[in-house]
C-alpha cells in the first residue's frame, strides 16, 4: 500500500514545471486587456490632440472673423484689413467629392458584383489583385494622368457637348478650360473606385453560399440572386466601403490640385475652375501664407475639413442604423 501511494505522487520538479506556463498564461490574460485598451486610448488621445492643436492654432482667425468665416466668399490677404472666407473651398470640396461618389459608387458596385458573382475563377483573383494595386497608386500619379490625358479630352470632346446640350441648367456654362470642378470630380471617381470595389467585393464574398443556393433553387436569375441573396447581407460592408471612398474623396489633395484650376470663386457651374480645402491648404500654406492671420485662417480651414469628415461619417452611421431598424421592423 505504501508502495502504491508513493508511485501515485508526482515528482516535485514536474509540478513546478507545470505551474510556470500557467502563471505566464495568467499574466498574459491580465496584461492583454490593459495593453489593447491602452492602444485604443492612444488613438483617441491622438485625435483629441489634433483637434486641440487645430483649435489653438486657428484661434486668431476664429476671433477675427467668427462664424462669418464659414460663409465668406473672399480670400484676399492684400485687402485692408485682410479678408478670408471658406465658402469657395467648402463648395469645391463638397461638389468634387459628390461628383466622385455619384460616378464611382455605381461603377464600383458593378465591378464588385462581377468579381464576386460572375467572373470565371481564372479571372477573379488576378482582377482582384489588380484592383487592390490600383488603390495603392500614389495620388500624384492620378493627377499627372488627369492633367495630360483627361484634361485635353474634357476640353475638346466632353465639355463642349455638355455646354451645348445642358448649358440651360446652369451646371455647364462658362469658358471651357478642362481644368475645373467636373474634371477634378471625375479624377476622384477614378481614385475611389478601387477602394470601394475591393471592400465591397470582400463583403459580398463573405455572404454564405447557402443564400445564393436558396435563391437559385427558387428559380432566380444571377441578377435576382445577387439582388435578393447577396446585396442585403453585404450592405453593412458596402456602406463602410462607400464611407472609406468618400473620406478619400473629401481629403484628396494632389490630384485635385493638378486638375481643378485653383480659382477661389463661387460658381454653380461645374465647368468653372475652383479649389478644395485640401488643395488650397497645400497650395497656400508654404508658398504664400506669410502673415500669422492667414496661417491661422488656413488652420481653421483644416478644422472645417475635419468637421466635415466627422459629420459625414456620423450621418452615414445614423442612416445605416435607421435602415437596419426599418428592415427589422418589416421582418
Amino acid at each position: 500500500m505504501a508502495r502504491a501511494s508513493g508511485s501515485a505522487s508526482p515528482p516535485s520538479g514536474s509540478a513546478s514545471a507545470e505551474t510556470r506556463p500557467s502563471r505566464r498564461r495568467r499574466l498574459g490574460d491580465l496584461l492583454f486587456p490593459w495593453f489593447t485598451g491602452g492602444l485604443a486610448l492612444a488613438v483617441m488621445a491622438g485625435l483629441a490632440l489634433l483637434v486641440i492643436l487645430l483649435v489653438e492654432r486657428s484661434e486668431l482667425a476664429l476671433t477675427a472673423f467668427g462664424p462669418g468665416f464659414l460663409v465668406g466668399a473672399t480670400w484676399n490677404p492684400n485687402a485692408r484689413p485682410p479678408l478670408y472666407g471658406a465658402a469657395p473651398f467648402v463648395d469645391g470640396t463638397l461638389v468634387t467629392a459628390g461628383i466622385g461618389i455619384l460616378i464611382g459608387v455605381p461603377v464600383s458596385l458593378g465591378v464588385a458584383m462581377f468579381m464576386s458573382e460572375l467572373a470565371p475563377p481564372w479571372l477573379r483573383d488576378p482582377m482582384a489583385s489588380l484592383i487592390e494595386m490600383l488603390a495603392a497608386v500614389p495620388s500624384v500619379i492620378y493627377g499627372l494622368w488627369g492633367f495630360f490625358v483627361l484634361v485635353p479630352v474634357m476640353r475638346t470632346s466632353v465639355e463642349p457637348g455638355l455646354e451645348a446640350h445642358w448649358g440651360w441648367t446652369g451646371l455647364f456654362t462658362g469658358e471651357i478650360f478642362g481644368l475645373d470642378k467636373l474634371t477634378a470630380g471625375i479624377i476622384l471617381a477614378i481614385m475611389v473606385i478601387p477602394t470601394i470595389s475591393a471592400v465591397s467585393r470582400e463583403a459580398m464574398v463573405a455572404v454564405p453560399t447557402s443564400q445564393r443556393e436558396a435563391a437559385l433553387s427558387l428559380g432566380a436569375t444571377h441578377w435576382e440572386t445577387t439582388r435578393v441573396g447577396v446585396l442585403p447581407f453585404a450592405r453593412s460592408g458596402i456602406v463602410a466601403a462607400i464611407i472609406l471612398g468618400l473620406g478619400r474623396a473629401i481629403g484628396e489633395t494632389m490630384a485635385v490640385t493638378m486638375t481643378i484650376g485653383n480659382n477661389n470663386h463661387l460658381s454653380t457651374s461645374l465647368l468653372r475652375q475652383g479649389n478644395t480645402i485640401a488643395s488650397w491648404i497645400a497650395t497656400d500654406f508654404l508658398s504664400a501664407a506669410t502673415s500669422p492671420l492667414e496661417q491661422s485662417a488656413l488652420l481653421e480651414l483644416g478644422l472645417i475639413l475635419l468637421a466635415i469628415t466627422v459629420a459625414v461619417n456620423v450621418v452615414a452611421v445614423l442612416l445605416l442604423g435607421r435602415f437596419f431598424r426599418l428592415e427589422e421592423s418589416r421582418e
